[in-house]
């Protein structure tokens, strides 16, 4: 009677590391390529690290300001939080039109 058992049991850890590749492969895309996801995944998951990199913010010994994803090792720097879901340009209004003409 055993041995009429292992051929389900095998199926069953056959498909139960299957789901465990396919979750697997699924956690690497979310972490790994974000943005290439459907977008109803994109819209229910929580955000990617990768997606929203943390970036820093310095000045050079000239004073230029730079912002890199690695922080400098020999000067203070400002941590920055950069949020793809935020629209940062400004809104254009065509010259010779009032904001209350549209």
């Amino acid at each position: 009677m055993r041995a009429a058992n292992r051929p389900a049991a095998g199926r069953g850890t056959i498909a139960l590391l299957a789901l465990l590749f396919a979750a697997a492969a699924a956690a690497a895309w979310w972490y790994f390529e974000p943005d290439t996801l459907p977008l109803f995944a994109r819209q229910h998951l929580p955000a990617s690290p990768k997606a929203s990199p943390v970036l820093y913010k310095w000045h050079d010994a000239k004073g230029n300001l730079h912002v890199t994803d690695t922080p400098p090792a020999d000067r203070p720097y400002e941590t920055v939080r950069y949020d793809p879901n935020v629209n940062v340009v400004p809104t254009v209004v065509p010259p010779g039109t009032a904001r209350g003409d549209r």
